[in-house]
């Protein structure tokens, strides 16, 4: 049997072996939590810096400093906007944690140190390819970068406030109707808008697109980038005007009406606007490189998650908006992909899906009133009464 001072000996000991425990934990920093590289699931730094394969990966972590050289990070007076170094914790000072980020042209005047110095400290997110820069683990040709704490390309930038309401008796000739009726009634409110030149689109795109937290950008609709207005154009990383509804889907091209139609016009990545061509939409297929979140094959496209109910919006509009009269094309949905020239637009089944996964949002509204507002004069009826979109198909 033990003795009481042998007890008392033991419990101190016990005491001091759990309080060195306790002690030695709280040094331990926490586990970042292990994600799989997407917008969604960004990869930690420390994920980052073990993968260094060239893959195109998205990275979260927090501002601290400009790399100038393998292992120097500076943290005040920044030379310029070309680069920053991120970190698992806002007081990271070992550069061997740190991966360093090249800021390409497009995102200097958002994420450049010498121009934004207040950004150290901040997290954000990254989305380009893990390889060397400044012969260390790096993080190269940026195609997406956003401040973590505010929008992202999965949570859709909305305005700040509520947008005004609207005169409800603009859909007076609707109510209580269904089916082809209803289908039918929409297509006359809606119907003979004021149509924009093609040109006239690049300037209206940059209010109904705006982003919110800046007003010198617009909101790319596949890759949700905030990128500066004045990028506009045909080059690489530039913006451009994306037909959702796809302008062979029924050989409009260009033309004033369908062609130059906002509701369905949005700025896109050059690239990624290329990749998405004229497929249907439907789920499945390989991820896009520089669209994270979207994914193809050969006769289809999926867009992210936060713009799926966007995009079946649009086409539900443009099926109801062009019925073949004043010399315009009878755009229809199917349930097919592969539709080529013919005037239809698929998959009908799955945008209805993306419909109701993808709810209306202030984004969606206050583009619409915009539209309605200072452009077309005409609504898209799926935003303002989304239960219509089951009424009809």
């Amino acid at each position: 049997m033990m003795k009481r001072h042998e007890n008392k000996k033991f419990l101190s000991l016990f005491s001091v072996v759990i309080a060195l425990v306790v002690s030695t934990l709280a040094f331990i920093p926490a586990l970042q939590a292990a994600g799989d590289g997407s917008w969604s699931s960004p990869y930690s730094v420390s994920q980052s810096i073990s993968n260094q394969n060239n893959s195109a990966k998205t990275v979260q972590g927090y501002v601290v400093g400009q790399p100038t050289a393998t292992t120097t990070v500076v943290t005040s007076n920044y030379p310029n906007d070309y680069a920053l170094a991120l970190a698992d914790s806002p007081t990271e000072t070992n550069t061997a944690n740190m991966v360093y980020v090249q800021i390409p042209t497009s995102y200097r005047s958002q994420f450049g140190l010498k121009t934004n110095p207040t950004l150290k400290g901040q997290s954000i997110k990254v989305t380009g390819s893990l390889a060397a820069y400044f012969s260390h683990a790096g993080l190269k040709n940026p195609t997406a970068m956003e401040k973590a704490s505010g929008t992202t390309p999965t949570d859709p930038p909305t305005d700040p406030t509520d947008p005004p309401t609207f005169d409800e008796s603009y859909y007076d000739p609707a109510q209580g109707k269904t089916g082809a009726a209803l289908k039918t009634a929409l297509h006359n409110i809606i119907d003979d808008h004021t149509e924009l030149s093609y040109d006239a689109v690049w300037n209206a795109l940059k209010v109904t697109d705006q982003d919110p937290n800046n007003s010198n950008n617009v909101i790319l609709l596949y890759t949700g980038r905030s990128q500066s207005k004045t990028t506009n154009g045909g080059n690489v990383n530039d913006w451009n005007r994306e037909h959702v509804w796809a302008k062979s889907h029924g050989d409009f091209g260009t033309a004033m009406g369908p062609g130059t139609d906002i509701h369905h016009l949005r700025p896109t990545d050059v690239s990624v606007n290329s990749s998405r061509g004229n497929l249907d939409f439907d789920n499945g297929g390989s991820q896009h490189s520089e669209a994270l979140g979207n994914y193809y094959d050969s006769d289809s496209w999926e867009p992210r998650d936060a713009v799926k109910g966007d995009v079946a919006r649009m086409l539900f509009y443009m099926a109801v908006r062009y019925e073949g009269d004043s010399g315009e094309p009878q755009l229809e949905l199917n349930n097919n992909v592969n539709n080529g020239t013919a005037p239809y637009h698929g998959k009908m089944s799955v945008l209805l899906q993306w419909h109701l996964e993808d709810p209306v949002d202030n984004w969606e509204r206050n583009r619409n009133n915009i539209i309605y507002e200072d452009y077309q004069h005409n609504r898209n009826p799926f935003i303002d009464h989304p239960e219509w979109a089951e009424e009809i198909w």
